[in-house]
C-alpha cells in the first residue's frame, strides 16, 4: 500500500492535566542532572565547556504544571497515523508530537513501550510529562516543558513524492523555532525523522536536544551501542567514566541488572556510525540511528531496586511491563548545551525501525562480537550510506510550506514572527494562532502600553526576554506593569532592581498578593525567612479577600497556600501556617500533596502519632519531584520502622 496519513482518536484512561500553576516560576526547579563544580575537575575540555554553557536558570518565561491528580477517567486523544504497508506510526499532536506507538506490521510487533494510560507525573522541567513512546526533547538539560503541549502539524511534500507530517513550535526557553518531519516511504520498515533548529536572532543561542525512545525491558532485555565506555551518571551529581558492557562486576547493557535508576552516555569514536539498539532474549527489538550530528547515545534504566519499581508502577499502573530509555543527542551527555551561532542551524536525520540479530551473537560475553552483529545487522536493514542519501533528499523539502493543517500549537510564535518580522520558511506562525494568552502582549508592542485587567484574575504569563523587559521598562508604571517587568528583570539576573519595581507596583496595586508573593520568595532566597513568611501570610489574606470561584482561582490557592505554609513553616510559625491550611478550599485540602503538608503541621505541632496515622491511612501525592526524598526525610522523622513501599521512590543509595 502507499504511504498514507490519517486522523484518529485514542481513548485511553488518562487524568486530566489540570490548570497552569499561576504562579511565575522566580526558584530554579530541582533538576536532578546538575554536577558539583569539583566533579567537573578531569573531564574533557569540550564537555566540561558545554556543561558549564548557559545552564537554565528559571523556567521562565514558561509555567509550571501541577494542577493533575491521579484520578483517571477515558480520555480522547487527537492522533495522526501515518501508515504504509510496513509500519504504523501514531502521534500526538497535542502533547508535544510524541510518537505513540511504531508497530511493526509483518511481524505484528510494538517496537516502542506503549503507556496503556495517560498520567502525568513531575518529571519535565515544568511539571507535567508523561511516560512511553518517542519525545522530541528541546530547551535545556530535562524533559521538554512542551512534553505535555500542543505542537503545530501539517502535510508537506515527502521526498519521494509522496506526504510527510511536519511538527513545528517555538521553543520558549531559549526563543527558537524548530520541526520534526515524519516521513515513511512506501515499502520502507524504518521511519525517518529530519529535525531542525534554527537560530533567528542575532546572538548566540544555547542549543539542547535529545531524542528519547522508550523501549520494554524484560531479563533478557539488551541496549547494545558501537562504543567501549560510557559516562555514568547515578543522581549523585557525579559523572564518572567506565567501562562497557560490565562495570562493577555487572553487565550494565542489561537494564534489569542493575540496582538503582542511571545514566549511561555512550562514548562514541569520531567516525563511528550513530546508532542503538533494544534487543530482546530472541535478538528482536527496536534500532535508532541518524547521521552524525545526532553525535550522543545514552541508556536510562530504572534498575530493580524498590525505588525504580515505585517509579515504573507510578508513571502507569501495576502489573504493566516495564521500561528503559534509549536516547540519541547532539551531545556526549544532556549535562551540555551547544552554541548555535546567529542565523546558524542544527539539521539531522533520524531513522527507527526493526531489528533482528543472531541471539547466540548479541548475547554473547564478547562485547566486541555482540556489537559487530548489531551494527552488521543495521547494515543489512539499513545502510549507513542510505541514510546520509535519506538526509540529502529531504534537506530541499524542510523549507517546504505546509498544506493541510493537522493541528495547531501555541499563540507565541506567532508574537515573536509579529514583533521581527521574522520569515520563517517550512514553519510559519499565522495571526490567526494568537490566543488570549498573547493580547496584552500584543498591545503592548502596538502602543507601548500594558493593559490593565478588565476583571479580578491571577495574573497572566511574563515574557522576559530583553525585548520584552525593554518595552515593559518604557510602558506607563502602573502596577500589573511593574509585578511584569519585576519578573523579567528577576531572569535576567537583577534582582535588586526588580524587588523596586514589585515595591513600587505594591504601593498602589488593587490585587496585592501576585506582588507580595514575589517579594517574599526574594526574601526567601535572600535568607530572610521571617520576613518572607510575613508577606506570604500578608499576600495569602489578601488572596482570600478576592478568591473567586473557577479553576484558575483553585489553581492560584493551591500554588499559594502550599508556599506560605511551607514559608511559615521554616519560620517556626506552625500556628500561622495551620490557620492558612484551614482556609484552603475543600477540595485542594483533599489533595495528596496537602495530605503530605498536614502530616509535616502535625510533626511540627509536636504530634507524630498523628502524622504517622496519615501515612497509615495512605496518600498519593501527584505532583510528587522525580527524585524527591521528601516522604523518605518525613518517615525517618516519624518512626526507625522501614518506609512502606507505596512510598518508596528513592533514586539513588542511602549516604
Amino acid at each position: 500500500m502507499a504511504t498514507t496519513v490519517r486522523r484518529a482518536v485514542l481513548t485511553l484512561p488518562g487524568a486530566p492535566l489540570g490548570e497552569e500553576n499561576p504562579l511565575p516560576a522566580l526558584r530554579p526547579r530541582d533538576e536532578l542532572h546538575r554536577l558539583d563544580e569539583r566533579a567537573r575537575e578531569g573531564l574533557p575540555r569540550d564537555m566540561a565547556r558545554q556543561i558549564g554553557y548557559e545552564p537554565l536558570e528559571t523556567l521562565l518565561p514558561v509555567r509550571v504544571l501541577d494542577g493533575y491528580g491521579r484520578e483517571r477517567s477515558p480520555v480522547e486523544l487527537d492522533t495522526i497515523v501515518i501508515e504504509n504497508d510496513r509500519l504504523r506510526v501514531t502521534v500526538l499532536p497535542g502533547l508535544g508530537g510524541r510518537v505513540h506507538s511504531l508497530f511493526h506490521k509483518p511481524t505484528g510487533r510494538e517496537l516502542l513501550y506503549t503507556n496503556p494510560v495517560f498520567q502525568p507525573a513531575d518529571f519535565a522541567l515544568n511539571g507535567a510529562w508523561f511516560s512511553g513512546g518517542i519525545e522530541w526533547n528541546i530547551g535545556a538539560t530535562g524533559h521538554t516543558t512542551l512534553s505535555c503541549a500542543p505542537l503545530h502539524a501539517a502535510l508537506v511534500p515527502a521526498p519521494d513524492g509522496g506526504e510527510m507530517v511536519r511538527l513545528w513550535e517555538w521553543e520558549r526557553l531559549r526563543d527558537l523555532p524548530f520541526q520534526v518531519d515524519l516521513w515513511l516511504p512506501d515499502d520502507s520498515d524504518f521511519l525517518y525523522v529530519g529535525v531542525r533548529v534554527r537560530n533567528p536572532h542575532e546572538r548566540t543561542a544555547p542549543v539542547y536536544w535529545w531524542s528519547n525512545i522508550a523501549v520494554e525491558e524484560g531479563a533478557g532485555t539488551r541496549v547494545l551501542a558501537p562504543a567501549d565506555e560510557a559516562w555514568h551518571f547515578g543522581y549523585e551529581r557525579t559523572l564518572r567514566r567506565v567501562p562497557v558492557p560490565t562495570w562493577d562486576g555487572i553487565d550494565r547493557t542489561y537494564p534489569l541488572r542493575s540496582e538503582y535508576p542511571a545514566d549511561y552516555f555512550y562514548e562514541v569514536p569520531d567516525g563511528a556510525r550513530r546508532w542503538i539498539a533494544s534487543l530482546d532474549e530472541r535478538g528482536h527489538g527496536l534500532v535508532q540511528t541518524s547521521t552524525d550530528t545526532l553525535r550522543g547515545r545514552k541508556l536510562f534504566l530504572w534498575g530493580a531496586g524498590r525505588g525504580g519499581r515505585r517509579w515504573q508502577e507510578w508513571l502507569t499502573e501495576p502489573g504493566t511491563v516495564g521500561y528503559a530509555e534509549i536516547q540519541a543527542g547532539l551531545a556526549r551527555t544532556q549535562l551540555e548545551h551547544i552554541p548555535l551561532e546567529a542565523g546558524a542551524e542544527f539539521a539531522w536525520l533520524e531513522a527507527y525501525g526493526p531489528l533482528t540479530a543472531d541471539p547466540a551473537r548479541v548475547h554473547g560475553d564478547d562485547w566486541a562480537a555482540a556489537r559487530a552483529e548489531a551494527e552488521d545487522s543495521l547494515e543489512r536493514a539499513l545502510p549507513r550510506a542510505a541514510v546520509d542519501e535519506a538526509y540529502a533528499a529531504w534537506r530541499p523539502f524542510a523549507d517546504a510550506e505546509p498544506g493541510e493543517r493537522l493541528a495547531t500549537g501555541s499563540g507565541w510564535g506567532a508574537l515573536e514572527v509579529l514583533r521581527t518580522g521574522m520569515k520563517l520558511p517550512g514553519t510559519p506562525f499565522p495571526e490567526l494562532t494568537l490566543t488570549q494568552a498573547q493580547h496584552p502582549w500584543l498591545e503592548l508592542l502596538h502602543t507601548g502600553v500594558f493593559p490593565e485587567p478588565r476583571k479580578v484574575e491571577p495574573p497572566g504569563p511574563t515574557l522576559v526576554a530583553a525585548h520584552w523587559r525593554d518595552m515593559l521598562e518604557t510602558a506607563p508604571a502602573r502596577p500589573l506593569t511593574e509585578y511584569h517587568l519585576g519578573v523579567a528583570q528577576w531572569h535576567a539576573g537583577d534582582r535588586a532592581q526588580a524587588v523596586r519595581s514589585w515595591e513600587r507596583g505594591l504601593a498602589l496595586a488593587p490585587s496585592r498578593w501576585p506582588l507580595l508573593r514575589c517579594l517574599a520568595v526574594a526574601d526567601q532566597l535572600a535568607g530572610n525567612a521571617g520576613r518572607a513568611a510575613e508577606r506570604y501570610a500578608e499576600a495569602y489574606d489578601d488572596f482570600c479577600q478576592e478568591r473567586r470561584e473557577g479553576e484558575p482561582w483553585t489553581a492560584a490557592d493551591a500554588a499559594l497556600g502550599r508556599e506560605a505554609i511551607e514559608a511559615l513553616l521554616a519560620a517556626g510559625r506552625p500556628a500561622d501556617a495551620r490557620a492558612i491550611r484551614d482556609r484552603l478550599r475543600p477540595a485542594v485540602r483533599e489533595r495528596g500533596r496537602f495530605r503530605l503538608v498536614e502530616a509535616q503541621l502535625l510533626l511540627a505541632e509536636g504530634d507524630p502519632a498523628a502524622a504517622r496515622a496519615l501515612f497509615d491511612a495512605g496518600f498519593e501525592v501527584a505532583d510528587l519531584r522525580e527524585g524527591a526524598e521528601t516522604l523518605n526525610e518525613l518517615w525517618s522523622h516519624l518512626t526507625d520502622a522501614p518506609l512502606p513501599d507505596q512510598y518508596q521512590y528513592r533514586m539513588r543509595p542511602e549516604s
